[in-house]
């Protein structure tokens, strides 16, 4: 029944207020686009990658990265090296009694279903993972607390593969970073600090990777905690990394290093591939791990970005 206190709406005023509401629309969205293009042209060209780092944050007077834009990046003009190892059924895993290998299946196929999809399962530490703050410490942040800012940041590297090789159970020291300092300059501030042990040659065996003697303890490098102390107040680094199973050294059972860095909020990775593909210093690093809500860790997908060679 038709409600006699409306207004008779005609069809030539039906239609030419939809008229007017399209051009309104089409105006808009014209508006919108045109503003998008300004900005891919303009701005995303010139748009610095280490603006996207903290304002406290700084690098070298030499790290020609800090110029990188996201216009050469999207270009293809600088180098990008992916730091993370892919994930199958042979990758190593921690030893502990609900650690299982990861697990890949098939859930639908295109003749049968008329897609393609699989379902994988998998510890939060595993492969190339975070561990977030919490992992060790409570109130500390989970997965998903993680700020954004903090996952893009100045890299360097720090080479004790030589040590490592005479000891695998060695520990980075304060003498190593102030010597590496030395060397190459300080490390800039709120930067990631990674460690290249030269286990990464080893990733391809899980028996091999984990180096555990007769009576199962493992053995391989790591930070110290006097090392990773230093760091945090001295760089106030965002975090660290290694290219073994843990920042502590293999045959840690207070995981001391996990409680210092997880403590003061930093996270870790662990497990980075191709360190041996990054030079000290002068690279950036985009950290893109998965957002598990309440997550103690989790897979991450790892990236430097580093100027081209002339």
């Amino acid at each position: 029944m038709r409600n006699s206190n409306l207004p008779e709406i005609d069809d030539k005023t039906c239609i030419t207020g939809t008229m007017s509401l399209l051009r309104s629309l089409r105006e808009k969205t014209v508006r919108r686009v045109a503003l998008a293009f300004f900005v891919i042209q303009t701005v995303f060209p010139v748009f610095p990658l280490s603006a996207l780092v903290r304002a406290e944050d700084s690098f070298g007077k030499n790290d020609s990265v800090r110029n990188v834009t996201l216009g050469q990046l999207a270009a293809g003009d600088v180098q990008l090296v992916d730091l993370t190892h892919g994930l199958n059924e042979k990758s190593p895993f921690w030893p502990g009694a609900d650690y299982q290998p990861f697990e890949l299946k098939t859930i639908a196929t295109i003749e049968k279903n008329g897609v393609f999809s699989k379902a994988f399962a998998m510890p939060e530490h595993f492969g190339t993972h975070i561990d977030a703050p919490c992992h060790f410490e409570q109130g500390q942040p989970s997965l998903d607390e993680i700020k954004p800012t903090d996952l893009f940041a100045p890299g360097v590297v720090l080479d004790v593969s030589m040590a490592a090789e005479a000891d695998p159970d060695y520990r980075l020291t304060v003498a190593d970073v102030t010597n590496w300092e030395q060397a190459n300059g300080a490390i800039p501030t709120g930067a990631i600090v990674l460690l290249k042990t030269g286990w990464n040659r080893f990733w391809d065996s899980n028996v091999r990777y984990r180096n555990q003697d007769l009576q199962g303890k493992m053995h391989f490098p790591g930070f110290s905690a006097e090392a990773a102390r230093w760091l945090i107040k001295e760089r106030q680094i965002r975090g660290v990394g290694i290219d073994t199973l843990s920042i502590d050294h293999g045959p840690s059972k207070d995981f001391i290093v996990h409680h210092v860095i997880n403590g003061a909020g930093r996270y870790g990775l662990e497990n980075v591939a191709h360190l041996d593909k990054l030079p000290a210093r002068n690279f950036f690093l985009v950290v893109a791990p998965i957002k598990i809500t309440t997550g103690t860790g989790g897979p991450t997908r790892l990236f430097a970005v580093l100027p081209r060679s002339k």
